[in-house]
């Protein structure tokens, strides 16, 4: 299937590895000109030209700290009118409510809200007058379904969730969406940290936590990044221009919830 989108240009953050990687992807198979961003030079610089080679697209890799105003701002600087913009982070430890401090309060409305809020404040504008504008935040399950020990997380991701919601209705005249992924165990770095988790909370193997992860999904496994990469590149497309404000569930059909 052809999404119409060939020739765009996306801004991909913290595209390195993990769901990031997993979206940059599915959008050069695409045809999308990428902007690569990871905080090292060279695994941006790497990443970008096997991105290139793999897919024969254009591809930029930028070194840039997205929790860091001067880094948010070079990785514009590079690509100051992208069609496309996927906001990603890494997200904050998982902890127990009491034992979260304000410093840790502060970094994680630091990364995963503030940090994605400017981002799309500084592409938004010229997205509206080109009349074309994609944005994808990957946020997390956690939106939806809070958990005692990611409350820090849960903050964060939804206070982006209500602040894309009320933008999302106002720029959706100018064939600008905003729609957000709510990934749910996917197969990454930050499943296994979940895992470990219970490795030294419960004092069980860490196969033994992958299979009690797995037994609390319907599909009976975790999800895989690059279908995470797929629902990504679909919010992309030219004719997903009637889709905004959603927040799409990727859990495996975990969610017990109606809406």
């Amino acid at each position: 299937m052809d999404l119409g989108i060939r020739g765009r240009t996306a801004i991909v953050c913290a595209s390195t590895s993990g769901l990031g990687r997993a979206c940059a992807e599915a959008l050069a198979a695409e045809g999308v000109t990428l902007v690569i961003n990871g905080r090292s030079t060279d695994t941006a610089a790497q990443t970008a030209k096997e991105m290139a080679d793999r897919f024969g697209v254009d591809a930029l890799g930028v070194a840039a700290d997205l929790n860091d105003a001067e880094g948010r701002a070079r990785l514009v600087g590079m690509c100051p009118d992208p069609d496309i913009l996927v906001t990603n982070n890494a997200g904050p430890p998982p902890a127990g409510f009491l034992d979260v401090d304000a410093a840790a309060w502060q970094a994680a409305l630091q990364a995963n809200m503030l940090s994605a809020i400017e981002l799309v404040q500084a592409v938004l504008p010229g997205m509206r007058v080109r009349r074309f504008g994609r944005i994808v935040n990957i946020t997390s399950a956690m939106v939806k379904t809070p958990h005692a020990f990611m409350t820090p997380s849960v903050a964060a991701r939804a206070g982006l969730t209500g602040v894309m919601k009320a933008v999302a209705r106002d720029v959706v005249s100018d064939n600008v969406t905003i729609n957000n992924l709510l990934p749910e165990r996917i197969d990454t770095g930050r499943q296994r940290q979940m895992a470990e988790l219970a490795v030294a909370i419960r004092g069980i193997t860490l196969e033994e936590a992958y299979a009690e992860i797995a037994a609390t999904i319907p599909a009976g496994r975790l999800g895989r990044p690059e279908e995470v990469g797929a629902a990504c590149a679909f919010l992309c497309a030219e004719g997903s221009g009637y889709l905004t404000g959603q927040n799409l569930q990727l859990d495996g059909g975990a969610y017990e919830g109606l809406v």
